[in-house]
């Protein structure tokens, strides 16, 4: 047996590989997200069902609600920033010697990264031997229950408490997955501390389309009497947030600047690019602040650890936070991209400042020939035609619209199977983005709805950007690189218009590709520019 499982005959002779794929594609035939979504609209309204069902699936994996007190969770949510925010928490948690655990969302590359221990994914034989004891377990007792299995991400949440537990982390960081007050995470009773980061206007059909309705939302992962602290935010979703802590006896703070913690004018150095950051790593900060000492850790203590109220640890816990598919940059040879999965107004907003100011920074090539191309793809109710409009003024000289598919069949590769849609409907998408986005270089925008240019400039849209679409991101990027990425494969398809040379992207003397618009598309980016995230 495998984790509880009894193997076919002539099974032991399957790769490890093998096995993790079979677990994988036996998670993906749960409820897809989409459908999972869709559950949530209709039963929004009674929150209390969603718990509820949450309750019952843990008590049949053998998990009582009670069991995940000892745990000490880190609770964070919020629109844009959170898994930032839950990085930089893990980072510093893991330098006082804490064995830490952190569950977050979606994953890039492979599904394991989703559920981390000491900030490494799960191992592959980990991650075989707790899916089949979780999925057994559930499987053994849904006739009782009505046939029922908990949906993809549902799933996942369980397997993470049991992993957890299993594996006897000090604390846990705790991502949420949409809103927080019906996510199947909020089934917690008792977090050591919670954290909300910016919000913002995203995943209206479910939250709401207001952002005090969101912030409402938000704040249903307060609990009484446990802490609860807040990045800076607008007044109207700030007042709402606090009604929420009041009426349970929340005590809520609002972050102070990261500057407040830096001593002697000393600036705190951050692994991860973007000002906005700045933000995320004073709430963690304060996250770290709150979390219990080392002797409140119950009955497993690390010897000679300091507890999270030193500062010692602030700095270089900050400083090597990585947290990959943001403000990421990746220089292969004269390929230059820049990586963000940002899928808000504001995140797009936040990755137009950085991607600009980013794209200076490198050395201007000795003939002047420069050129910059957009790899972009929206997923979901987003509204794409504000998204591009925000990126209009970056001056790509060509733009690319691709799903988030790796290659046009992901049957081989079990992490990146999506069973929500189908090639015809995501090609169409990117056809309605490729014609919004000519609409935008053909006629102009007005310059006052773009964003700030960091150094003083406001720029004219390009008269007209070149446009391409491609079924996978495979084509897109070596149509970009034009075969000049020394680390990107040849595209499968041999046949393929993204094997068509382009002179001017082939003769530049430097090419800046920004992929954006989607954490998928950025995953199935990273998967191709570096293999070694796949292995």
């Amino acid at each position: 047996p495998l984790g509880g499982r009894t193997l076919h005959p002539g099974a032991e002779s399957r790769t490890l590989f093998a096995l993790v794929q079979d677990a994988i594609r036996t998670l993906n035939s749960l409820q897809t997200n989409a459908s999972y979504l869709d559950q949530v609209k209709r039963t929004r309204g009674d929150p209390q069902a969603q718990l509820s069902a949450m309750d019952t699936f843990l008590l049949r994996t053998g998990i009582q609600v009670r069991d995940l007190d000892q745990l000490n969770i880190i609770h964070v949510t919020g629109t844009k920033g959170k898994g930032s925010a839950c990085a930089f928490t893990e980072r510093i948690l893991r330098n006082y010697g804490l064995k830490t655990g952190f569950y977050s969302s979606p994953h890039l590359v492979q599904v394991r990264e989703r559920i981390r221990i000491n900030g490494q994914p799960i191992s592959k034989e980990l991650f075989s031997k707790y899916f089949w004891q979780v999925y057994n377990r559930l499987e053994e007792t849904k006739d009782s229950h009505g046939a029922a299995m908990p949906a993809y991400f549902r799933f996942l949440t369980i397997m993470a408490f049991h992993v957890f537990l299993q594996e006897k982390v000090d604390l846990a960081v705790l991502e949420v997955g949409i809103g927080g007050a019906y996510d199947c995470t909020n089934i917690i009773r008792k977090p050591v501390v919670c954290g909300v980061s910016a919000l913002g206007i995203d995943h209206t059909s479910i939250l709401g389309d207001t952002i005090e309705k969101i912030a409402w939302q938000k704040g249903g992962i307060f609990k009484p009497g446990v802490p609860a602290f807040t990045v800076p935010q607008l007044d109207r979703p700030l007042d709402v947030l606090k009604e929420r802590a009041q009426k349970i006896s929340c005590p809520l703070w609002v972050c102070p600047d990261l500057g407040a913690f830096e001593e002697g004018g000393r600036p705190l150095r951050l692994g991860l690019a973007g000002d906005h950051q700045r933000s995320n790593a004073a709430l963690a900060l304060q996250l770290c602040r709150a979390a219990p000492k080392g002797k409140d850790l119950g009955e497993s203590p690390t010897r000679g650890r300091a507890h999270p109220h030193s500062v010692s640890a602030w700095p270089p816990g900050l400083q090597d936070t990585e947290w990959l598919g943001r403000n990421q940059v990746l220089h292969h040879g004269p390929v230059t991209w820049y990586i963000d999965g940002a899928h808000t107004t504001s995140s797009i907003q936040a990755c137009v400042r950085w991607f600009r100011q980013a794209a200076r920074i490198g050395k201007m090539p000795a003939d002047g020939s420069e050129v910059r191309v957009l790899i972009f793809n929206v997923t979901g109710d987003r509204d794409t035609a504000a998204f591009l409009k925000l990126l209009v003024p970056c001056q790509f000289d060509y733009a690319v619209f691709c799903p988030n598919f790796t290659e046009v069949s992901t049957v081989g590769n079990a992490d990146q199977q999506n069973f929500n849609v189908t090639l015809e409907h995501v090609l169409t998408r990117c056809l309605q983005n490729q014609h919004q986005w000519q609409r935008l270089t053909e006629t102009g925008v007005d310059s006052d709805l773009w964003p700030l240019d960091p150094l003083g400039e406001t720029p004219l849209p390009p008269p007209g950007t070149s446009t391409r679409v491609f079924p996978c991101a495979s084509q897109a990027l070596w149509w970009a690189s034009q075969g000049r990425d020394p680390r990107l494969a040849t595209p499968a398809r041999r046949g393929s218009h993204a094997l068509t040379t382009f002179p001017r992207l082939r003769e530049a003397g430097a090419i800046h590709v920004l992929v954006t618009g989607s954490l998928h598309l950025a995953g199935a980016a990273l998967n191709l520019l570096d293999p070694s995230l796949s292995q």
